[in-house]
């Protein structure tokens, strides 16, 4: 219930959001705390996020549809925009951006199947460069009557985010201001004459422990400033710090620059608290103060577990929603993917193998009578997985574990619809544990020693009882 409460405002949203893209007339201004068009009216950026950061430096889905069907999708699902995700080396490395095609990409990563699915479903950019590609996904937006807000998201392709990373905050090791400067101007340049590029966000999430605001102030403004000297048409669009949760910082300090009218602030909200007020009074202090002054507030990243069980997250949904919509934002809802090429970094555990100490063997994928199931196997021999301890979720070649309600039965894997969360039950972590969704029952991973399968049994061994051999249930990730 509460998801669909949830969903049924997240469509309000849409409902007091839409204009038709044919009274848009580019490019686009601020007036006040609005963003207008050429003639003065109202558009209200209405986004999805289209990730293109990660590690094959492609727009993601590619391999599973036609660009003109997913451009097409996102204006039938009502969004008259796209947060387009971009990694700085795009536009600093040559080598990435012109002399790697896509297909070399995929290869270079391994996704062959992925590389299989842009073969069917978009050949023509298989063979691109890289940045070629990325323009292509532009144009067809472009085409479809889609505007594009170009994110640049992070330095190297890759996941994002977290306090330690390489590439943080202004000064770390892979954020010099400077090459960032430079890429800012060079991707404005390149976009110049396209009308559908309506603006340009300078940098995702900031974070770290150097995040304070003086580096802000002495470098946010500059790649305002070269963006919108490559490009004036353009929106320029700054970024708080704490993870882009916090402009609060502006309160008591500004800043000059000369492009006033094309000045636009974003903010994401992603706590996860289930007190609403605490949610509203923590948004508007660290940005929702700025619509009062007279500038536009762009939220850029929000968004919920859609695979329901979560409370917080539904309850969190609702309140923002409702805030957004009381107070008229733009907005841009995370994300448009259903799953990523490949998906590793902060937080995040790549390739694994899931080791079963007893018999010296991995845990692979085996797949009979039109049934994928989980058995043993020689380890040199056994599929990689992956497992992230935070999400819970096991998974093996895009499938995931679909724990049984019955003991005894085989582990079956399936397509993300019946995702069981997985905990490492005991104080050795090995216990891979789960709860049944017929009666809340714990079982536990398990090997049926006729053949070597993966199944579900009652969890045993978890009490400091020492004549209990747990040797058959323990799982150790690699």
């Amino acid at each position: 219930m509460a998801r669909s409460i949830s969903l049924c405002l997240f469509f309000f949203l849409f409902m007091i959001s839409w204009i038709p893209n044919l009274t848009t007339s580019y490019p686009l201004s601020t007036k006040s705390r609005w963003i207008v068009d050429e003639k003065g009216q109202r558009v209200k950026l209405a986004c999805v996020n289209w990730p293109a950061h990660l590690k094959p430096a492609v727009a993601e889905g590619l391999s599973k549809q036609p660009l003109d069907y997913i451009s097409k999708k996102i204006v039938s699902m009502g969004f008259n925009c796209v947060r387009l995700t971009w990694p700085l080396d795009l536009m600093t490395n040559d080598t990435l951006a012109h002399n790697v095609t896509v297909k070399q990409s995929f290869e270079s990563l391994n996704l062959f199947d992925d590389v299989i699915g842009i073969q069917t479903h978009n050949p023509k950019i298989l063979n691109l460069p890289i940045f070629n590609a990325f323009q292509e996904v532009v144009s067809n937006l472009g085409q479809n009557g889609v505007m594009v807000i170009l994110d640049n998201h992070l330095t190297t392709p890759g996941w994002c985010c977290s306090d330690n990373d390489l590439d943080a905050f202004f000064e770390y090791p892979n954020f010099d201001p400077v090459v960032w400067t430079k890429g800012l101007s060079k991707m404005a340049t390149l976009f110049r004459n396209v009308t559908n590029v309506v603006g340009m966000s300078l940098r995702n999430e900031p974070r770290g422990t150097r995040d304070f605001p003086d580096l802000w102030f002495r470098y946010m403004p500059k790649g305002g400033e070269a963006v919108h000297a490559a490009n004036p048409e353009v929106l320029v669009i700054l970024s708080g710090i704490d993870f882009e949760t916090n402009l609060s910082f502006l309160r008591d300090r500004f800043f000059n620059v000369s492009f006033t009218n094309k000045l636009v602030f974003e903010q994401h909200c992603t706590t996860l608290t289930i007190f609403c007020a605490k949610i509203i009074e923590k948004v508007t202090h660290n940005g929702g103060f700025l619509l009062g002054r007279g500038f536009p507030l762009f939220l850029t990243e929000f968004g919920a577990n859609l695979r329901s069980g979560d409370i917080s997250g539904n309850r969190y949904m609702n309140c923002l929603v409702a805030w957004a919509a009381e107070n008229d934002l733009d907005w841009a809802v995370w994300a448009l993917t259903g799953d990523y090429y490949l998906r590793t970094g902060p937080g995040l555990q790549s390739k694994k193998l899931l080791f079963h100490p007893s018999t010296g063997l991995c845990v692979t994928t085996n797949f009979s009578h039109n049934v994928h199931t989980l058995q043993l196997e020689q380890c040199r021999k056994a599929e990689p997985l992956t497992f992230n301890p935070t999400e819970g979720i096991l998974w093996s070649n895009k499938m995931c574990v679909e724990a049984p309600d019955a003991v005894g039965q085989k582990v079956k894997l399936g397509f993300g619809t019946k995702c069981s969360k997985l905990g490492q039950t005991s104080a050795t972590h090995m216990h891979l544990s789960f709860k049944t969704t017929s009666n809340g029952s714990l079982l536990c991973l398990d090997v049926d020693e006729r053949d070597n399968s993966i199944i579900a049994n009652p969890c045993k061994c978890l009490t400091m009882d020492a004549s209990c051999d747990p040797a058959n249930q323990w799982f150790k990730v690699l």
